[in-house]
């Protein structure tokens, strides 16, 4: 996979053959919305069933450790469990078109972290912002709701709790689904070498010089950074989470847990010998055009996931926003053809 590649249409797969690259364009072509016919067994699969209506989305709170977690749930309860881990600095919220195209077979659960969302947000006095806190709250949760065993579809600081997630619990995990979630060195590149000298020293002066990265400018950035055509991306994302960024004391949630994203490095070669001995199903969806986790992150999966399904979608840093139609399809199929949740 190359730049060219992520640039050379709507996306790219280089782990089917060219015949199977063909139907991988038939699917990349449907819609949700459209239900357009497919021509054979797999494809149906892959998009929702006609006249079943459209499944419903509840939305719950639960205490967890003394914090107040909200979380999205829908789809039948006996279902299969698709868990939806967000990025920085969204929450839930970035799955609330993906939640009810995957809910009518799967039971679907969508946490927001603390801090994030319409989850509480403790004091930092009384509660550490880390992503080992992170992983202990929604494995809670995962414990409250019964979930013995689920796919994991991991994104930005998704993928860092999923991956303690796995660590603690391998067998919690039926397979994964990565968009733009690191789990190498090689992902993080120059948006990076800011955060790298914080992480280097600690210091207030380099601390504040990240404020920029919670301001309406760079949550914006991260929206439309990278995305061919901008009319298909809602402007409410950005006010959405940025009202949120901008409650008081939250920005100095965002700094703590950039600093403690440090810990996630050491944490690598655990999480690729997870890899190689569990083997999950994989299903790899990657904005080829995003700066902050780029392509080059997306690449070494393969070393230790080799029957991984990798595409390169011409986009950047939030894809579903811009490639739902897509990647709705290739979920769905994954899903039902190659992980198997229960």
């Amino acid at each position: 996979m190359s730049r060219q590649d992520a640039d050379a249409g709507p996306h790219r797969s280089d782990s089917w053959g060219a015949g199977q690259g063909r139907r991988a364009m038939l699917l990349a072509g449907a819609t949700v919305a459209a239900g357009l016919a497919m021509p054979d067994e797999a494809a149906a699969q892959a998009r929702p069933a006609a006249g079943g209506g459209m499944p419903v989305t509840h939305y719950r709170t639960a205490s967890i450790d003394g914090v107040e977690v909200f979380y999205r749930e829908a789809g039948p309860a006996d279902a299969p469990v698709v868990l939806l881990l967000h990025g920085f600095p969204t929450s839930s919220h970035m799955f609330r078109n993906l939640i009810p195209a995957l809910a009518d077979r799967w039971r679907v659960i969508a946490p927001d972290y603390p801090g994030y969302g319409q989850s509480g947000m403790p004091d930092r006095g009384r509660f550490v912002y880390t992503f080992d806190r992170f992983g202990e709250i929604v494995g809670g949760l995962l414990d409250r709701l019964g979930v013995r065993r689920c796919v994991m579809y991991v994104m930005d600081y998704g993928a860092p709790v999923g991956w303690r997630l796995a660590l603690a619990r391998p067998d919690r995990v039926a397979g994964l689904i990565v968009q733009n979630g690191n789990a190498y060195d090689e992902g993080l590149r120059e948006f990076w070498d800011p955060i790298k000298a914080y992480w280097a020293d600690g210091s207030v002066e380099r601390r504040n010089a990240l404020r920029g990265l919670v301001t309406l400018e760079t949550t914006k950035f991260q929206y439309t950074d990278g995305v061919r055509d901008l009319s298909r991306i809602s402007p409410d994302n950005w006010v959405h989470d940025q009202a949120l960024l901008d409650r008081p004391g939250n920005a100095d949630i965002q700094l703590d847990l950039l600093y403690d994203y440090r810990t996630n490095l050491p944490l690598y070669p655990k999480v690729q010998a997870w890899f190689r001995e569990r083997r999950p199903p994989t299903l790899i969806m990657w904005g080829g055009n995003d700066k902050i986790f780029p392509a080059e992150g997306a690449h070494p999966y393969r070393r230790d996931l080799p029957d991984a399904e990798v595409h390169l979608l011409d986009t950047g840093h939030f894809a579903l926003e811009d490639k739902l139609d897509v990647m709705v399809p290739l979920i769905r199929n994954f899903l039902a053809h190659k992980a198997a949740p229960r």
